[in-house]
């Protein structure tokens, strides 16, 4: 593992600072916890069973297809852009001790789509991609050439020391108030986003799918406001044009697929005109610790 990265973490049973073994097969801390390291490439930094497996390989699958396709390119872009602009400013205040490679976290971060576009728009940090899914967590060992990949169930400790982070992103994934303050450093820059009440709207109701709360981003950041200051929000939107294949991907790859029944989903699929108009709108909440 990089060792950019690796000095950031902290073993998840006994928060002791990790190194890699001789063998370099598994991460170690001074009192011999060690975590093994996947022939994939992310480390498993769980501690006990998880309360969940997170996305299934065919939810992955879906996902990584419509990311590739560009569809959802424009949170990558609007991630990229807040993620540079708080880089910036960190760099401006040379007390803080990131050196020259700043560390991005991704907490929830799937196929590491995301990412990899906030990394590749900055060229002096490392990244981490945190995920409960293994399948998920293969994608996103491989992301970006400076990023690296740990199974961790975000609800619990993170696997990372205090004030180790400059930025991190939560994109359409559980948040860990509490932690996500202890792991940002106090000038860092958390960056959430989740759906707004549009998004995908079209599909909602030709293929009755979960609806989002219109409420959703108030109270995101409401669960956030003990930890947090938000410092700006902005709202995102594209417009797609699917086939009725795209269609079932983006379907697959998200809550619904959990909620869905297979065969009313393809009926309804047929009855669609081609190509399927879809909108796509996220905000995008920019926060800072308390």
């Amino acid at each position: 593992m990089d060792p950019r990265i690796l000095h950031r973490l902290r073993c998840p049973v006994c928060a002791e600072p990790l190194e890699q073994a001789s063998d370099t097969k598994a991460l170690r801390c001074p009192r011999r916890h060690s975590f093994d390291i996947a022939r994939q490439g992310y480390v498993n930094l769980l501690t006990g069973r998880a309360p969940h497996v997170g996305d299934t390989p065919e939810m992955v699958a879906a996902r990584a297809d419509f990311q590739a396709a560009g569809h959802y390119d424009v949170i990558s872009a609007a991630l990229a852009a807040a993620a540079a602009e708080a880089a910036g400013r960190l760099r401006a205040m040379p007390t803080l001790d990131f050196g020259a490679y700043p560390l991005v976290v991704d907490a929830g971060a799937g196929t590491g789509r995301y990412l990899g576009a906030v990394l590749a728009a900055l060229p002096d940090a490392v990244g981490l991609a945190l995920d409960v899914s293994k399948p998920a967590l293969r994608r996103a060992a491989r992301a970006h050439p400076r990023a690296a990949a740990a199974l961790a169930d975000t609800w619990q400790r993170l696997p990372l020391a205090d004030a180790s982070t400059a930025v991190l992103l939560n994109v359409f994934a559980p948040r860990n108030g509490p932690e996500f303050h202890r792991v940002l450093d106090p000038a860092g820059t958390l960056l959430v986003v989740t759906p707004t009440a549009d998004h995908l709207a079209e599909l909602v109701d030709a293929l009755d799918l979960l609806r989002v709360d219109p409420d959703k981003a108030d109270r995101v950041t409401a669960s956030l406001g003990g930890h947090f200051t938000p410092v700006s929000a902005a709202v995102h939107r594209a417009k797609l044009a699917l086939t009725r294949p795209e269609v079932a991907t983006v379907v697959g790859m998200g809550p619904s697929a959990w909620h869905t029944d297979p065969d009313a989903l393809a009926t309804r699929l047929a009855a669609l005109p081609e190509p399927v108009r879809v909108t796509v709108a996220v905000r995008l909440d920019v926060l800072r610790p308390r």
